[in-house]
């Protein structure tokens, strides 16, 4: 999908209801589906596949490069936990893994500290107060931004929903067509990290949830507050194993069941019931479901988390050419043939929206490519940080 059909849906659903906005994105996705042919690597969608960037990326990025702050194993820096590094097996080679997460391939990543937790509301919040930070969902974006994205030609959308907001997960209230991401996405002015859901809500009680509605550049700018960055996608994995290298998910190879629920996932039927088996209908407190093996909170659901690779869905088929790939920082650009208007940045671990029936995403080899200026209801972020260079 592109920028400009994020702008229309709004405006579709505001006008006509679903069945306009229904009409916009499948003229659109089926343009698309046509190019996703040409590609045998392209991911199929998910509950959040092909969703389009909020507007054009920001001219002024956030540098990728963390404040020069490092501590060996030793020093033990406050809510991290140290992974020691190692050599593992990533992507996945099973029947059910996605074909952006094969061929399985040798991956030799260094030491390194990662945050136990996903970066909690109370935690952006110092961030927010000590630098006067906006958000990327904070900002208005303006027309000549949309539009220098746009082929030419395109019309100009309504002015009016040009407005400061971001992608809000409502929950149909009946079985839909998951073919139809609009069906559950909506363009909501005014959301943002501390109104999630829109300006009637706020993150009151929530402090310890993962903050959400943070762009890519959100979460490079605190990771460069923080004397941290974001981890590449290898790091991201092995330390999400927990060093169950192979295993279908960061717990073992036995599926999610209602009775003893491993993580923060969806529950029923998606997207319009919820059963909440596992006590939660959207985010939850970042300590409330059993750590892996290394120590590490939410790695499996609850939000998906920023990583700093660019997404490429045939990078692994380039790097199983190599025997062994040592500390892999992603392709120089990003390409993602479902989404060509925009480079992408990694999103790993899945969300409380992820279910068997549909994504399944809560598996550590799981991957996505999500627009980096575009905040969702279901994406955060967790930082990285290197030892003392010897």
């Amino acid at each position: 999908m592109t920028r400009l059909i994020l702008i229309t849906l709004a405006a579709a659903l505001a006008t006509n209801g679903i069945a306009v906005a229904q009409a916009v994105a499948d003229k659109d996705t089926a343009r698309e589906a046509t190019q996703d042919r040409q590609s045998a690597n392209a991911p199929p969608t998910s509950c959040c596949d092909q969703v389009p960037a909020r507007f054009g990326v920001v001219a002024a990025q956030a540098s990728e490069t963390p404040a020069k702050r490092r501590v060996g194993p030793s020093e033990n820096p406050p809510g991290m936990v140290w992974i020691p590094g190692g050599e593992f097996s990533m992507g996945s080679d099973l029947p059910r893994a996605w074909p952006a997460e094969h061929p399985a391939h040798a991956v030799r990543v260094d030491g390194f500290w990662i945050d136990a937790t996903e970066v909690t509301n109370a935690r952006f919040a110092e961030f927010v107060e000590a630098t006067g930070y906006q958000t990327t969902a904070e900002i208005v974006p303006t027309l000549e931004e949309i539009m220098s994205q746009m082929p030419p030609g395109t019309p100009e959308p309504p002015k009016e929903v040009l407005v400061a907001g971001s992608l809000v997960f409502v929950q149909p209230d009946r079985a839909v067509s998951t073919e139809n991401i609009a069906a559950w996405w909506r363009w909501v002015p005014g959301a943002n990290w501390r109104h999630p859901e829109g300006p009637d809500s706020n993150i009151k009680g929530r402090e310890q949830h993962p903050v959400v509605q943070v762009s890519w550049h959100d979460a490079a700018a605190y990771a460069k507050w923080a004397g941290k960055r974001l981890p590449t996608e290898a790091e991201w994995e092995f330390a999400a194993r927990g060093g169950l290298d192979g295993r279908t998910f960061v717990w073992g190879d036995e599926p999610p069941s209602d009775e003893q629920p491993p993580a923060n996932i969806w529950h029923g039927s998606f997207p319009h019931l919820n059963t909440e088996a596992d006590g939660y209908l959207r985010t939850a407190p970042v300590r409330a479901f059993p750590p892996n093996g290394f120590g590490l909170y939410d790695v499996a659901g609850n939000v998906w988390e920023w990583c700093g690779d660019w997404y490429r869905p045939d990078i692994y088929v380039q790097l199983a050419t190599r025997q062994v790939t040592v500390n892999p920082t992603g392709p120089e650009q990003g390409f993602n043939p479902r989404n060509r208007h925009m480079p992408q940045r990694v999103t790993r671990g899945g969300s409380f929206m992820c279910h068997v029936s549909y994504c399944e995403s809560y598996r550590p080899s799981a991957r996505r490519g999500t627009s980096p200026d575009t905040g969702m209801s279901h994406v955060g972020f967790r930082c990285v940080m290197p030892p003392t260079a010897r």
